[in-house]
């Protein structure tokens, strides 16, 4: 078989053809997945940079997903101490009319019902428990809320508490006496004023942390964001570029067939006039 030659401006518009090809299937993945750098081979630097920073944000992510739960735990503890609040002031009332009250049947009566709530008030605290985790009921353990990804010291430690009626106040779990006597409530009344003391300490120490776990969880949601956005900036595509380049590379390609035909129109033009 006789070899083909090609003249050097066929050869040329040939090559030509075939590198605008080869931008054009490079233009057409990058439409089709988004992305400008699908693999090493593409740009190994920006790849591998992407994903670190991929990388990074997934685990940030699972971060954020645990200060979610910890926020809850603790919120738990708020919204039991709030109600907590609420029964030690039935309490304090009951204790109240209790003194002023002269009937001991009364009293005692009065008294049932004071043991009646120290007991709810326990339910309460044996209540609140989210997960698994109950800070109100026993004291010496502490909650630990890890905030990075890098290291474990970088944390909040919850610590909690047993506020049992019988631990509040110097013990409001039963009505002094069932307050026999008229002076008997004034003892629960100072007891009940520690408690709510107590309590609302609780509160707000419960408050100021979940307050800043809130804060933690806005930050690491920024930063897996950011991460994020870091990574799509190295490896998504401009779509509306990649667009307008696809229609130019595709300008491209048919003047250049229609350069490789006019050459080859030419060369046979000069071979007939031998």
């Amino acid at each position: 078989m006789a070899d083909i030659t090609l003249s050097s401006a066929t050869r040329s518009n040939l090559l030509s053809l075939q590198r605008t090809t080869d931008l054009i299937d490079r233009t057409q993945g990058r439409l089709s997945t988004g992305k400008k750098v699908n693999s090493a081979i593409d740009d190994a630097l920006s790849f591998f940079k992407a994903r670190n920073l991929s990388d990074r944000a997934s685990d940030l992510s699972t971060i954020k997903n645990n200060i979610t739960e910890g926020i809850n735990v603790v919120q738990t503890a708020v919204k039991s101490l709030e109600s907590m609040e609420d029964v030690i002031k039935q309490m304090k009332a009951l204790a109240s009319t209790a003194k002023s009250e002269d009937s001991s049947t009364v009293r005692k009566t009065l008294a049932s019902q004071f043991n009646d709530l120290a007991s709810q008030l326990n339910h309460i605290v044996n209540d609140a428990e989210y997960n698994g985790v109950n800070l109100l009921n026993t004291s010496g353990e502490t909650f630990e809320l890890v905030f990075s990804e890098q290291t474990t010291t970088r944390r909040l430690d919850v610590d909690s508490t047993k506020l049992l009626a019988a631990q509040l106040g110097g013990g409001i779990d039963t009505a002094a006496n069932d307050w026999a006597s008229a002076a008997n409530p004034d003892t629960s009344l100072t007891n009940i004023d520690s408690a709510l003391t107590k309590v609302r300490e609780e509160a707000q120490r419960f408050g100021t942390n979940a307050a800043l776990m809130e804060i933690r969880k806005d930050f690491t949601e920024e930063m897996i964001n950011t991460l994020e956005g870091g990574a799509s900036q190295l490896v998504n595509a401009d779509v509306n570029a990649e667009s307008a380049n696809m229609l130019a590379l595709q300008t491209r390609q048919q003047l250049g067939t229609i350069s490789l035909s006019i050459a080859q129109q030419s060369e046979q033009s000069v071979l007939r006039l031998f």
